[in-house]
């Protein structure tokens, strides 16, 4: 593999974990630290150092996962394992879910925001916002089952010459 590719392979490994990270919580509702991390790891037969951890995240060539590790690290996150082994690998619905509370929690600021900033000065103009936003969520959620729908679909054929 070259450099290039095994860059980008890194890249996306450390992404997702860091997107793990980021959004997942363990049983106690507590963020994973590198302790945590490494006991789960350690109790599925796997070691890891801080170092190698380090660069894991960060997306360091020098150090390249095995399937192994890779697969733990899924259990220990409890999500498909398939989303750190393959680099298409599906997004963990708990993932998911977590990014629409978030996509929901930041509308609902901008709302909150719009309406303290303009609901006594303009009521027009704050409603007209409010519509863009609503329109802006539509579309969104129309968007997100479009390119749902064409992931499910099969490829479109070349057109014929």
């Amino acid at each position: 593999m070259g450099d290039a590719n095994r860059e980008r392979s890194a890249q996306i490994l450390a992404d997702k974990l860091n997107l793990l990270l980021d959004t997942l919580r363990t049983e106690a509702g507590q963020t994973y630290d590198f302790t945590t991390i490494q006991q789960g790891l350690k109790d599925r037969g796997v070691a890891i150092s801080r170092t190698k951890w380090h660069y894991l995240k960060t997306a360091d060539t020098r150090v390249r996962p095995d399937e192994k590790l890779l697969r733990a690290l899924g259990e220990v996150f409890e999500v498909d394992p398939r989303y750190l082994v393959q680099e298409d690998g599906p997004l963990p619905q708990q993932v998911e879910q977590e990014l629409a509370t978030v996509r929901a929690l930041r509308r609902a600021e901008v709302r909150n925001f719009a309406a303290r900033a303009l609901g006594q000065i303009d009521p027009e103009g704050l409603q007209a916002i409010l519509e863009v936003i609503e329109e802006n969520e539509a579309a969104a959620k129309d968007n997100s089952r479009h390119d749902v729908d064409r992931a499910d679909s099969p490829p479109a054929s070349p057109p014929a010459p």
